[in-house]
């Protein structure tokens, strides 16, 4: 199978093998179905969620049908086996849970914890915030008699502190190893149910919309207006601009969603990350095909042209696998270093394509010297001058994103995360920006394009005669043709 036709069918089948494996995805709304506790120090323990919230009389947690389901066995069970829901900010972690004379630290009160801090054996360790007293929150369950199951009431939990929250179940009793819990929680931000490392992104994708809405509007103005004159090259530009301007638009679409309704259709969000995906590696291969001179000083890329769909397919893969991590499905606010390994593979791909492009773009312009077209040679230097400036603020922001997630376990930075995918996007937009001008349709367009071994004085003449000049170069080969006659006879005259 040809590659081209791959790229095309795995951008079709991955966004659909996902949809029919996923339904809806709760966004907000953290559903737990059979979760199990998992042994964790001296406590059974279920993670259940972390996000960022903004203080608010609207802002709240919503524990809704928790229940939690105990394996019977031939032992019988204790009559009052506890589990408790602790909610706790992030700056008060260590809050729960303590150490005797500086020992593995334990969740669960154990006998010497008991004489140091006074704690009640078998329970949770909590140390009361500096901030609030109440806090942490500790929310508890019991079991009743040999029942096999115990549920919660519902309740809402205010939160009256911005910051990143995180709830945890945990209990102390070994006898309730093999517990499970079904139900869910709802999250919410004053505003909606976004997360809140995901609320200034809904008015950001909005003024990118609009950006991306403007600049198509000037340059399908142009495409038209000079539509005779198009190179394959504003066929790929134009391609780039729809894909940025879908993907801002559902973007939005999936985040307005998600804050109205609590919920995200993950068919949806599989969607907007594999358009987003295809965007980033059309651009990329792009900005590769610009600075090999395809279309300019060659007509085809020869030989290469496997290697740069080979890397077009591996990176699409690694970004979409990179999106769907961390949006497809993604309730929480995922921990900086978990990030930080599906942020390599993407960082690596994306250095490897700047030093082809930078090796590649240099050959070009040393391709263009030889053969003095000024005016592709011109171009070309404000486009390596461009890209040069990008690629420093794109290097310099990937350590920055590398130290952010690596120093960042707890996500404590949380409302400034937004930034890290904002970046991207509008550095993208300013490249994008940056080639529309270089390359704008008008009627001097195919003096840009690959002609053969034309020299600079015909190159010229293209510029000058908007590409009609066959006459001026018709008269200009019979005088050459003359002179060399005149020059042949005078040979000849010096035989005879």
């Amino acid at each position: 199978m040809d590659l081209g036709k791959l790229i095309q069918l795995s951008a079709l089948l991955c966004p659909f093998l996902l949809s029919l494996h996923f339904r809806i995805a709760g966004a907000s709304a953290h559903i737990y179905s059979s979760q199990p506790f998992h042994d964790v120090g001296n406590s059974l323990l279920l993670y259940g969620g972390s996000e960022g919230i903004f203080a608010s009389s609207r802002s709240l947690i919503r524990f809704e049908n928790i229940t939690l389901w105990r394996t019977i066995t031939g032992k019988g069970h204790r009559s009052n086996g506890l589990v408790q829901a602790v909610i706790f900010e992030a700056s008060d972690r260590n809050n729960i849970g303590g150490s005797a004379y500086g020992g593995q630290r334990s969740i669960c009160c154990t006998p010497d914890l008991a004489k140091l801090q006074g704690c009640k054996q078998g329970e949770i360790i909590r140390i009361p915030s500096p901030h609030d007293p109440q806090w942490p929150i500790l929310l508890p369950v019991r079991f009743k008699g040999k029942r096999s199951s115990a549920k919660m009431a519902d309740t809402e939990i205010l939160i009256t502190k911005t910051g990143i929250y995180n709830l945890l179940f945990i209990s102390c009793d070994p006898q309730l190893k093999g517990l499970k819990m079904t139900g869910k929680t709802v999250w919410k931000n004053p505003d909606g149910y976004l997360p809140g490392r995901m609320a200034p992104l809904v008015n950001f994708y909005v003024y990118m919309s609009l950006a991306y809405s403007l600049l198509s509007a000037v340059w399908f103005f142009q495409y038209l207006r000079f539509r005779m004159d198009i190179l394959p090259l504003q066929h790929c530009i134009t391609a780039v601009i729809l894909l940025g301007l879908l993907e801002m638009l559902f973007w939005y679409l999936d985040y307005a969603n998600f804050n109205h309704t609590g919920m995200r259709p993950l068919a949806l969000t599989t969607w907007v990350v594999t358009i987003g995906a295809l965007r980033k590696t059309v651009s990329r291969i792009l900005i590769l095909c610009v600075s090999m001179g395809f279309g300019v000083v060659k007509s085809t890329l020869g030989g290469l042209t496997s290697k740069v769909l080979l890397v077009g397919v591996t990176y699409f893969i690694a970004s979409e696998i990179l999106d769907i991590a961390e949006h497809v499905g993604i309730i929480d606010d995922m921990s900086g270093r978990s990030k930080l390994f599906l942020v390599l593979p993407d960082a690596f791909l994306d250095a490897f394509l700047i030093l082809w492009i930078f090796t590649s773009l240099s050959k070009t312009l040393e391709q263009l010297q030889m053969k003095r077209t000024s005016v592709k040679l011109e171009i070309y230097r404000k486009f390596s001058n461009a890209l040069a400036v990008m690629v420093v603020a794109s290097v310099a922001w990937i350590v920055y994103e590398v130290y952010f997630k690596a120093t960042d376990p707890f996500n404590e930075r949380w409302q400034t995360a937004w930034t890290i995918t904002a970046f991207w996007d509008v550095i993208a937009f300013l490249l994008l920006c940056i080639i529309c001008y270089l390359w704008t349709p008008s009627q001097n367009s195919q003096r840009y394009a690959y002609s053969g071994d034309v020299d600079e004085e015909n190159e010229e003449a293209q510029s000058l005669t908007g590409g009609k000049q066959d006459g001026d170069i018709s008269l200009v080969k019979q005088e050459k043709n003359a002179e060399s006659d005149r020059e042949e006879d005078v040979e000849e005259d010096k035989r005879e």
